[in-house]
């Protein structure tokens, strides 16, 4: 019972997408944790690991909040009888508060929500959604050239230790 069949082992075990465009373009504030509603054939899609996050945003629109823009691919042993739309609009299922304070927050200037990744809890399809604020190009350049250091520093310790 206690048996996951290998999700949450390991790293990043149970995660189906990731928007790592996201964590470069923007400076993350704050972080929430959302429900899909999704469809049968969406969700064996997400279980072959068929889902794209780039170029997602969040919009709240009637007190809801939707994501637009994700593309899960259909698989070809999906139902017959339904038409799969890939990159369909999908409702977020997120308390009012936080509804609220999405709202609000992506109002102001400069300050937007975006998905960071689509993962497994449990049986259950999660989306990490956080509200971000844009990086100027010289704090785009400053997150290159740390990446290149530390790949550069792991390249010298292994150097290092083979010695």
């Amino acid at each position: 019972m206690a048996d996951k069949k290998g999700k949450g082992k390991g790293p990043g075990g149970g995660v189906i997408a990731q928007n790592k465009k996201a964590r470069f373009e923007y400076h993350i504030d704050e972080t929430f944790e959302a429900g899909l509603v999704l469809a049968g054939w969406e969700v064996k899609s997400l279980r072959a690991g068929k889902a794209q996050l780039t170029d997602t945003y969040i919009l709240v629109k009637d007190g809801e909040a939707w994501l637009l823009g994700s593309h899960i691919t259909p698989l070809n042993t999906a139902s017959t009888h339904e038409i799969a739309d890939p990159s369909r609009t999908r409702k977020l299922l997120l308390h009012r508060k936080e509804i609220a304070k999405i709202f609000s927050r992506s109002q102001e200037k400069g300050h937007t929500c975006v998905p960071l990744k689509l993962y497994w809890k449990g049986n259950k399809v999660k989306c990490e959604l956080a509200l971000v604020t844009g990086k100027k190009l010289h704090d785009k350049r400053a997150t290159e050239k740390d990446r290149d250091w530390q790949r550069q520093k792991g390249r010298i310790m292994r150097e290092h230790t083979k010695a």
